[in-house]
C-alpha cells in the first residue's frame, strides 16, 4: 500500500464577477521559460480544493490557476441551467479575462469535459489538454445505447435514478441523502484504490459546499441537462497535444475502452495508465505531477 502524502494547507483564493455570480478561484506560482500557465477544473461535486496537492508541487515551475465551475465549491450557485456550454462560456471569459494568456487546461471527470470544450470552441485559449479519467459521451455511444434491444440491468437502474432525477422532490431527497458525511466517505472509498487518500479533509472539502444554498438545484439541473457536444466533435476540432492519465481502478468508466475511442478520434496523444482510481491528481498525486512536467517540457513548450 502507498501512504498518501500529507494533505498541504489550501492556498488563500480570491473571487472574480462573471454575470453578477461571484467565481472563486486560486492563482499560485510564476512561470518559468515562457511556459504557459496550467488551469485545473475539478470535477462533479469537487472545487479547488481537491488540487491542493498538485497546486503545491505545480507551482515550483509553473503558474497555476485552479478555478470552482459556477455551481460548485465557493462559487455562486444559481438556479441556472447547468450544462458544458455554460461552464465554457465561464472557462472562456476566465482566461480572457483573469489569465490574460492561452493555458493549458486540466481537467478531471466533468472537469475534463468542460476543459475539452473549451479547447475545442476557443483553440487560441489553449496551448494543451489534459484529461484525468474524462466524462463526456462519444457519438458511437449514444447510436448504441438507442439502438439497443436489450437493456442492461446497469441501464435500467440508471434511467430510475435519472427519472428519480427529474422529480423535484425526488431529487431533493437524494441530494439530502447522498451529501450526508458517511455516504461521501463511502462513495469516496469506492473510487479511490488507496484508503488512506479517503481523509477527513476530503470530506469535509466535499461535504461544505453541499451546505450552500442553491446547492440542491444544481445537482439536480446538472443530471437534467440534455446532453451538449460529443468528445468527439470537440476531438475533431482540437489543435494542440493531448495528455491522458486513465486510473485504471475507476468503477464508473471502463478506462481501457475509454481510451481507445480518444485515439480513433485524435492522433496527438501522449496517455499513461495508472495504479489509482478515478481521481489520480488527488490519490497518487506526485505521480500525476512528474508526468505533466515532463509532458509539459517535451510537448507544450516545443509547440508553442
Amino acid at each position: 500500500m502507498v501512504l498518501n502524502q500529507v494533505t498541504p494547507p489550501t492556498v488563500a483564493g480570491t473571487y472574480w464577477q462573471w454575470h453578477g455570480q461571484n467565481i472563486y478561484y486560486v492563482q499560485a506560482g510564476t512561470s518559468h521559460d515562457n511556459a504557459p500557465p496550467l488551469l485545473l477544473i475539478h470535477g462533479f461535486g469537487a472545487s479547488t480544493d481537491h488540487w491542493r496537492k498538485n497546486i503545491a508541487e505545480l507551482q515550483s515551475d509553473f503558474k497555476v490557476y485552479a478555478i470552482d465551475l459556477l455551481g460548485f465549491g465557493r462559487s455562486s450557485k444559481p438556479d441556472w441551467t447547468y450544462s458544458g456550454s455554460l461552464w465554457q462560456q465561464q472557462l472562456a471569459t476566465f482566461i480572457q479575462e483573469v489569465v490574460g494568456e492561452a493555458v493549458v487546461l486540466v481537467g478531471n471527470s466533468l472537469g475534463g469535459y468542460a476543459a475539452l470544450c473549451v479547447a475545442g470552441n476557443h483553440p487560441e485559449l489553449c496551448r494543451g489538454v489534459v484529461l484525468l479519467n474524462s466524462a463526456g459521451p462519444f457519438s458511437d455511444q449514444q447510436q448504441t445505447q438507442t439502438a439497443s434491444e436489450t437493456v442492461s440491468l446497469r441501464q435500467r437502474l440508471q434511467k430510475l435514478i435519472r427519472s428519480v432525477f427529474l422529480s423535484r422532490w425526488g431529487s431533493w431527497l437524494l441530494f439530502q441523502y447522498v451529501r450526508r458525511k458517511f455516504m461521501i466517505r463511502r462513495t469516496l472509498q469506492q473510487v479511490y484504490l488507496d484508503p488512506t487518500a479517503v481523509t477527513d479533509q476530503l470530506v469535509e472539502d466535499i461535504y461544505r459546499p453541499s451546505c450552500d444554498r442553491g446547492a440542491a438545484k444544481v445537482f439536480a439541473s446538472v443530471f437534467q441537462t440534455p446532453r451538449g457536444e460529443t468528445v468527439d466533435q470537440l476531438l475533431q476540432r482540437l489543435e494542440v497535444p493531448l495528455l491522458l492519465l486513465w486510473g485504471q481502478g475507476d468503477p464508473w468508466m471502463d478506462t481501457e475502452a475509454r481510451s481507445r475511442q480518444f485515439h480513433q478520434y485524435y492522433s496527438n496523444i501522449s496517455q499513461y495508465f495508472l495504479h489509482a482510481g478515478h481521481c489520480p491528481h488527488d490519490e497518487i498525486p506526485q505521480q500525476v505531477d512528474e508526468i505533466i512536467k515532463n509532458w509539459m517540457m517535451s510537448q507544450v513548450k516545443c509547440h508553442g
